[in-house]
Parts: structure tokens; C-alpha cells; sequence
């Protein structure tokens, strides 16, 4: 495919303009050793996909005893380029979820915890600054990662986004960041961040939250925010996992990451993945597509998605995805999916 067939949107109110497709690295580093993994980047990167993201946390699931490879694996491959030729995400893990050899916790994301944190992620990409800088998840008690409802019994101490926003000006200010963006966050979320912005904080220019055939849930509050305040969606899991991908229906032990690491994915053990999964398989193959060229057309189109961030472990993978882009699905398609979706509403938030 030409480098120039995949289409390039602005990011937000910013003057940066990424890729239709983005190249999500947390496989690196776990499932997919440096060469293979330089291998995919450049060949991600001759077809026009310049955005790689990645996190400090990475790759997943996480252990002492490969926390940062993915941004080393990264790293050893953008000494090989360009650095203003390539865009480079990355996140900073926040509180509540453990993982004790970050940072001791993380126990806050407070001012000097973002620092370190910024600091050790410019140490292992091998570059003096970061493209686009995001919170990787919120500090304070929200549903996420399969949580589906708000729980004020679950409240606790955290670090407020005004301080956050405060901690990132000033990374900006010393050129470590160049533009910011949240992820796995809620509409009041976003909002907050937005009118922080309106008193000259840095405003947020992308969120990157799951959005594919399974979890819609994007569209329900979050599309309006980001429509009327021109925020972008990075788009992750546009597979959901691999579900979408069809491999699972045909045999439920294939290879893959929820068989890998069953631990990892709980928001697809829902009663209802499934038979969700199976009827959009059925509708693509019904109409000449593979299952993943549904799911991966679905978002690339989707009005709503600036970038869809894909995930692989070999070429056969990238060239897939990427060949996905082509797919046009029609009016009658989409109104067959929309169906689907009136049946199984979301079965995977």
C-alpha cells in the first residue's frame, strides 16, 4: 500500500496531524522479541503509519521483570530515524492498580511522580521529547476495564486534574511534551480537563479509550464532548482482544491473548461476547469479508475515530490491518451491524 492511501487527520485543536491507523505497541517486549518488533515498525512505517504508541507500564500484562521493555524496543528502533519523522505516545500509569516496581505503586500521580515518570520514558525511547503525553488512566475512583458502573462507596484520595494538568505545563514549558491526552476516562473527566484548559492549562488534545463492535460506549456521552470541544479519539482494541477477529469462534483454545493470559481480559468473559462475536462474524463472511476487516473497517470510517490504534504479533497481522483500510462497508452493511448492536449492546465495556 502507498504511504500516502492512509488518510491523515488533526489531533484535537493542535497543528499535529496524525495517521488514520496507529501502531499500538504493548505486545513488545512480552509476545513479540526487538527484531520482530523492528520489523513490524518499519514496515508500519512504509505504509504511512508514523504514530506509535506506547507506555511506561508496557508491555501487558505487566511484570517486574519486563516493565519498559516496550519503550527500550521503541527506542533502539527510533535511533534508526528520523525523530521528527515519527510520532511518539506514551503513557503514565497511574494509582489503584499496583504494579509496586513503578515508581513504588504508583501511588499518586502527583507533580513529582509525573516527572520521574516522564523522565524514565524519555530515557528509554532515547529522544528529549514526547509527542503526545497521557494520562494512562484516571487517579481517581472510576469505573474502568470492565467496570460498567460508578461506585461513590469506592472513593479515595487522589490527585487532583488541576495539579496534573499543572505538573504537564511545565514539561511542556521545558519541551519534554508537546501536546497532552487522557485515556480509559469519563465524560465529567474530559469536561474537567477542558475547563482547566479555559484558565491556561494545557488543554487536552485526544482521548484514548476501547471503541469497537463490542463497546460502544464511546458514543453514549464521550462523542459529544469530543465533537463540540474538538478533542480526537485514539481508538484501542479495535479487535476486542481478538474476538472480533473471528479466531475464537472457530476455536475457543487458538492462539492469541485471552488464551495466553486469561487473567488480562476479563471484560470478555461476558455472557454475551460471544454470541456478539459470532453474529458479526457471520454478517462479515456473509458479505465477503473476514471478520477483521468488519471490525477493523468499522472504526477506520467511523466519524467519531481520528485514529484506530491496531495491535499485532507477526507481518500476516500488519498486513491485514493495514489492508483492512481499503474496505469500504455499505449503507446496508452498517444498518446490519447497527442491528447487531440493538441485540448485543455493548457486551464487552
Amino acid at each position: 500500500m502507498n504511504s500516502k492511501d492512509i488518510a491523515r487527520r488533526r489531533l484535537g485543536r493542535s497543528t499535529l496531524e496524525v495517521p488514520a491507523i496507529g501502531l499500538g505497541t504493548m505486545t513488545f517486549g512480552q509476545q513479540v522479541d526487538e527484531r520482530t518488533a523492528h520489523a513490524l515498525m518499519d514496515e508500519a512505517f512504509e505504509a504511512g503509519i508514523d504514530l506509535l504508541d506506547a507506555a511506561e507500564m508496557y508491555p501487558v500484562p505487566a511484570r517486574a521483570e519486563t516493565s519498559g521493555a516496550t519503550e527500550r524496543i521503541v527506542g533502539s528502533w527510533l535511533a534508526k530515524k528520523p525523530r521528527d519523522k515519527v510520532i511518539v505516545a506514551t503513557k503514565v500509569a497511574g494509582p489503584a492498580r499496583g504494579m509496586p516496581w513503578i515508581r513504588g505503586g504508583p501511588l499518586a500521580l502527583d507533580a513529582a511522580n509525573i516527572r520521574e515518570a516522564v523522565e524514565g520514558s524519555l530515557r528509554r525511547l532515547g529522544t528529549d521529547y514526547i509527542d503526545l503525553y497521557q494520562i494512562h488512566w484516571p487517579a481517581r475512583n472510576v469505573p474502568m476495564f470492565g467496570q460498567y458502573e460508578y461506585d461513590p462507596s469506592a472513593e479515595r484520595e487522589a490527585s487532583s486534574l488541576r495539579s496534573q494538568l499543572e505538573a504537564l505545563a511545565k514539561l511542556i514549558d521545558e519541551g519534554k511534551v508537546r501536546h497532552v491526552g487522557v485515556s480509559n476516562e469519563t465524560p465529567w473527566g474530559l469536561m474537567s480537563c477542558l475547563r482547566l484548559a479555559d484558565e491556561g492549562l494545557p488543554r487536552v488534545v485526544s482521548i484514548q479509550n476501547a471503541y469497537h463492535l463490542m463497546n460502544r460506549t464511546f458514543d453514549m456521552g464521550l462523542s459529544e464532548v469530543c465533537e463540540r470541544e474538538q478533542v480526537s479519539l485514539l481508538a484501542y482494541s479495535p479487535l476486542g482482544f481478538g474476538h472480533l477477529s473471528g479466531k475464537y469462534i472457530d476455536d475457543a483454545e487458538a492462539a492469541g491473548r485471552i488464551t495466553a493470559f486469561p487473567q488480562f481480559g476479563q471484560r470478555y468473559f461476558k455472557e454475551n461476547v460471544a454470541p456478539a462475536s459470532r453474529a458479526y462474524a457471520e454478517l462479515a463472511r456473509a458479505r465477503g469479508l473476514t471478520p477483521a476487516q468488519l471490525a477493523l473497517a468499522f472504526c477506520y470510517r467511523r466519524r467519531t475515530v481520528a485514529c484506530t490504534l491496531i495491535g499485532v504479533t507477526s507481518a500476516t497481522q500488519l498486513r491485514e490491518n493495514i489492508g483492512a483500510w481499503t474496505v469500504a462497508l455499505t449503507d446496508e452493511v452498517i444498518a446490519a451491524i447497527d442491528a447487531i448492536h440493538l441485540r448485543y449492546t455493548n457486551p464487552a465495556p
